[in-house]
């Protein structure tokens, strides 16, 4: 029961957690480079590069996280507070679509984007790195309530070794939609049609996104997760 319980909840989450613009914006600007010079084998040398440093930074982050929630004991609190945040999220995430504004936005700090931008243009492996990890940071508190909630799942459900395959698979979920946006460059469809595409869609996919959070934090407090 725990197994068949745990699998679709991090998939639900993970799949919420994985449509993150933050994450999206970079990869689709630093493949754009990439094909403006039209190095092919290099787009998919760095953008795998990008992707699992992603993956790795998040899956360290997760760890860290599960660490102190389960040495603290405080899973159960965690679990219900992560539940209560994604609740609020994606109702606040419903609203925005609705009322056509944003109340909070999920973007890359402008900050951040001169460093960003400077990453981009070395189109490196090194660089690579730089970015995958400055993303990760940036996005972990983006989307951290979705990411809260399983970390709190997890914690309450299993030891510590035994919750370590479950957050490899939330992870490998949660990079997968950068793992095709690669792919299909790669293949030929150029980065302006993705976000093109990507832009396009927006709205109605946070909507959707916004309902799914609701219902699973609704889930996590009835005792149905």
């Amino acid at each position: 029961q725990l197994v068949d319980l745990t699998i679709p909840a991090i998939i639900v989450a993970a799949a919420i957690d994985s449509i993150n613009p933050c994450a999206f914006a970079v990869l689709i600007f630093l493949l754009a480079y990439l094909t403006s010079l039209g190095e092919r084998r290099r787009i998919l040398m760095v953008g795998v590069t990008y992707i699992a440093t992603v993956f790795v930074v998040y899956f360290i982050a997760g760890l860290g996280l599960l660490t102190i929630v389960q040495q603290l004991e405080l899973t159960g609190i965690v679990f219900s507070f992560a539940a209560i945040i994604a609740i609020l999220a994606g109702l606040i995430t419903i609203a925005e679509v609705l009322m056509k504004r944003e109340f909070f936005t999920l973007a890359i700090p402008v900050s951040k984007k001169a460093a960003i931008d400077e990453y981009v243009k070395r189109a490196s492996v090194p660089s690579a790195v730089v970015l995958g990890a400055l993303v990760s940071m940036v996005e972990l508190p983006c989307t951290g309530g979705v990411y809260l909630a399983i970390l709190g799942l997890i914690g309450d459900r299993m030891t510590f070794m035994a919750g370590i395959p479950y957050l490899l698979f939330y992870n490998l979920i949660f990079v997968l939609p950068l793992i095709v946006i690669l792919l299909v460059v790669y293949w030929g469809v150029t980065p302006e049609q993705m976000e093109a595409y990507r832009a396009g869609s927006r709205r109605r996919v946070r909507f959707v996104i916004g309902l799914v959070m609701v219902a699973l934090g609704a889930a996590m407090l009835t005792g149905i997760i």
